[in-house]
């Protein structure tokens, strides 16, 4: 199979696959950020590098106000889209406290609101994702567990499936990045992607050893001697990739080496919507700057096995935690809104929900 996307030279044209992409690394899957360390640990990528992006709303708002009045009445209607950091309560138990995450490195996003850190510091249990992200044994053995998810085992190399010209562009995006591409020849696109949706900045951060926001949370609460719980394992969230397509997961390979420089301002816009704390836009956004419109079936897959069918295993697994009270729990903050999301689901199951400003 050959593979070849066409290029897209709109400024705010992002394709629609490589947004389902960036919602998962930066949101949602811990793995993403996790492998991407690992790919990025190089000195060759450990320079500074200063962040560049700028917030395509602020843009968009300049534009197109009617596209942007239209993102914000979908924002407006998304429940619970509004904020990052929430209290849980059930009658009888010490209240217990939830945040959404990024998971990044950057210092804005590190630097969590007093309360938060507040909450954190006198919880008596903290809970992530997944803990794993905290014994670099773990996480590798989850890598290794099931070899067929993360690597081709059956002789197949990534230019096998990739045009030359695209086969190229990869080689060129990862030597950029300080990656070989003998390294990544046998691993599955979306494992390359982990490390190629990244912006240098971030790149640059994670290959001098700095932590993204769930591994600080988890590993300061371990010295300050607390329980650290993880709701997944690392193997279950490849899992849920893996299900995916493959072609999906080339397209969202090549198109992001295409937007090149521009993943910056992307990047800078989900971050920007984070620290103010509207969850809600993020998709109304990435829709508003995707060029494809209609109905969107790698969409419809993604948010099931990604994004609702995690967040009922979070809930479930979290509640039984909760039920002790004193509990801090970081998930991706996409995991939160809407009526399928982890704050409508702790809800179902007695808890009593409500956003800290």
């Amino acid at each position: 199979m050959t593979t070849s996307i066409g290029r897209r030279t709109s400024y705010l044209a992002v394709p629609a696959n490589l947004l389902l992409w960036l919602i998962a690394a930066f949101h949602m899957l811990l793995l993403a950020a996790l492998f991407a360390a690992f790919l990025t640990a190089r000195p060759a990528a450990a320079e500074d590098v200063a962040c560049t992006g700028r917030n395509l709303m602020v843009e968009l708002q300049q534009n197109d106000p009617a596209r942007y009045a239209e993102a914000l009445k979908e924002a407006d209607a998304t429940p619970n889209g509004k904020g990052i950091f929430w209290k849980i309560e059930k009658p009888g138990l010490a209240p217990s406290w939830l945040l959404g995450s990024m998971h990044v490195t950057d210092p804005r996003v590190l630097a969590l609101p007093p309360r938060a850190q507040a909450a954190h510091d006198a919880a008596d249990t903290i809970i992530i994702e997944s803990d794993e992200i905290l014994d670099e044994r773990k996480a590798t053995a989850a890598l290794l567990a099931k070899p067929e998810l993360t690597m081709f085992t059956d002789g197949t190399t990534i230019d096998k499936l990739l045009s030359p010209e695209d086969y190229t562009r990869l080689e060129t995006g990862l030597k950029q990045r300080g990656i070989p591409i003998s390294a990544v020849s046998r691993m599955r696109p979306w494992m390359i992607s982990s490390a190629v949706a990244l912006p240098a900045c971030e790149i640059a951060r994670k290959a001098k050893g700095v932590q993204f926001l769930d591994q600080k949370i988890a590993t300061d609460a371990i010295a300050q001697g607390k329980q650290v719980k993880g709701l997944e394992t690392l193997a279950e969230q490849i899992q849920a990739m893996a299900d995916l397509p493959v072609e999906f997961h080339l397209k969202s390979l090549i198109e992001t080496l295409e937007l090149g420089d521009k993943m910056s301002d992307v990047v800078e816009t989900m971050t920007d919507l984070y620290l103010s704390g509207d969850i809600g836009m993020t998709m109304p956004m990435l829709k508003t700057v995707t060029p494809e419109k209609g109905e969107n079936s790698d969409y419809a897959a993604f948010e099931q096995r990604v994004i609702l069918d995690r967040n009922k295993v979070m809930a479930e697994r979290a509640a039984p935690i909760l039920d002790a009270g004193n509990v801090f729990m970081a998930v991706g903050a996409l995991h939160l809104p809407g009526k399928d999301g982890v704050i409508e689901l702790l809800r179902q199951q007695g808890f009593t929900v409500t956003a800290v400003n």
